[in-house]
Order: C-alpha cells, then sequence, then structure tokens
C-alpha cells in the first residue's frame, strides 16, 4: 500500500523536525536529509502497526483521507501557512 502525505520540516536548536501532515507523525535528524529518513521510517512503521491491527482505515479516515477504488487519497492542502497571534495588551 502506498501513502502520500506532505512533509514540513523545521529546525529546532541543532535538530531538524520532519513531520507527516497529516497523519501527525514527526522525527528528526541531523540534517534535513536524516529528518526526511527518519520520518519515511517512523511513517512506514506507524502505517504497518495500523494494518496490524486491523485499523488503517480508521486512521486514515480520521486523517483526512478518501478511499477511492483501491487506493487512499490524500487531503489536498489548499496551503500551509506562517501567521501570528497578537495574545494580550
Amino acid at each position: 500500500m502506498r501513502i502520500e502525505y506532505t512533509v514540513q520540516i523545521w529546525k529546532e536548536g541543532n535538530q531538524f523536525v520532519a513531520h507527516a501532515m497529516p497523519l501527525d507523525v514527526a522525527s528528526s535528524g541531523s540534517t534535513p536529509d536524516q529528518a526526511r529518513d527518519a520520518l519515511d521510517e517512523a511513517v512506514a512503521l506507524f502505517l504497518k502497526t495500523a494494518i496490524d491491527q486491523g485499523t488503517i482505515a480508521e486512521v486514515l479516515e480520521e486523517s483526512g483521507y478518501v478511499h477511492e477504488m483501491d487506493a487512499w487519497r490524500s487531503p489536498s492542502f489548499v496551503a500551509v501557512e506562517r501567521r501570528t497571534a497578537t495574545v494580550g495588551a
């Protein structure tokens, strides 16, 4: 089974964090490439566990995926934006 996902990467201290949207799985590494590789492994293990537990359909549906024919279509992001909130006086 092939599942498409969107990845965000940012730096925290001396580590890079990669986050698989919308599966909400994250991993990190010393470089962006290491973070991506670690994330790919984490996502594969996350999905394998869901398959093994018989919950893959539920997990994907809760993450916004749609089952069409014999495939799962990932959510179509309209935008990924950086926004600012003002809090307090």
